[in-house]
């Protein structure tokens, strides 16, 4: 049996329920590594990362690096002793890091890889309308999601999952994953598989504006999937003009409605009751959207304060 000395590395909400599983069943966490401080909101204040504040309420020992490779922090880490280093939704590590500990540095991955290696595969998974996605441990090698195998666990996606819903459910079987993975390395247990040198493999490419914007000409599944998939976070958008006004609006939750008409792509049809658009065999009908400088709404809220002319559409 194996006595762990386990540094754990991440930044955001997903990767908390794995540090916290970690701490409740008494594994030795010796450090934790997570991004620096940074300034948000209006006011500008320092914001801590979720794992620190975590990592805080458990008087763990947290480091703030801006350089991995900086002498001083190597100096740091290695007098941590850690023989074993876990990664969570973190950033790439340089070689150096990674091959420190005697058993190495496994990282969890919200896919099913060798697919959706990348930035944003639980967004990408809905986008491309999967039915199944699911999490991963697998040894860091040198290159971004490459390394071999340890565990694979898959879920179901719903029909109508989003980014978020979706997002949980990872988390939770993530974090397990996690654990069944620690201990298989505790009991000397662990087999690794190479992940298959497949073409036409899947990326979860970072998202940008570009990519989070709504081709109104795409099909109707693509659309609805994409409105799916960037919700709550970064969230889709559009540009709504509108008479005089001309702005984007996000769009967070919308339904799909086959039906034949001979509307152009983007028009918009609005009732007292709805909004939709117009889309190839149907229509997108639009549910929780934002206008800027307001607060996310649903769409009744909306069409009891503002109205659209016979000729507004999005594009």
């Amino acid at each position: 049996m194996n006595d762990l000395r386990i540094v754990f590395m991440g930044t955001p909400d997903f990767a908390v329920n794995t540090l916290k599983v970690l701490v409740e069943n008494q594994y030795n966490i010796v450090g934790v590594i997570t991004a620096p401080d940074k300034p948000a909101g209006r006011g500008r204040k320092l914001h801590e990362s979720e794992v620190k504040r975590y990592a805080k309420s458990q008087n763990l020992n947290i480091l703030q690096p801006t350089n991995l490779k900086s002498e001083d922090f190597l100096k740091v880490l290695k007098d941590l002793k850690a023989n074993l280093q876990i990664v969570v939704a973190f950033r790439m590590l340089p070689k150096v890091v990674w091959q420190m500990p005697e058993y190495g540095t496994f990282n969890l991955h919200a896919s099913l890889l060798p697919n959706y290696r990348g930035a944003a595969p639980i967004n990408w998974a809905i986008i491309n309308g999967e039915t199944k996605t699911g999490v991963t441990t697998f040894f860091i090698d040198d290159k971004i999601d490459t390394g071999e195998m340890i565990l694979q666990e898959e879920i179901p996606i719903d029909q109508e999952e989003d980014a978020g819903s979706l997002h949980d459910k990872l988390m939770t079987l993530g974090s397990n994953l996690v654990l069944k993975t620690v201990n298989l390395i505790k009991e000397g247990e662990v087999k690794t598989t190479p992940q298959p040198d497949t073409r036409n493999l899947k990326t979860a490419y970072k998202l940008n504006r570009d990519n989070c914007r709504i081709d109104w000409t795409d099909t109707i599944d693509n659309i609805y999937n994409k409105i799916r998939g960037l919700s709550p976070y970064p969230s889709a958008y559009t540009t709504l003009i509108n008479g005089d006004d001309h702005f984007d609006i996000k769009v967070y939750r919308a339904e799909k409605e086959f039906s034949k008409h001979d509307l152009p792509s983007g028009s918009i049809i609005a009732t007292k009751k709805d909004l939709r658009v117009a889309v190839s065999k149907g229509y997108i009908k639009l549910t929780e959207i934002k206008l800027p400088g307001k607060r996310k709404m649903d769409i009744q809220a909306l069409l009891n304060g503002y109205r659209f002319d016979s000729n507004a559409k999005v594009r």
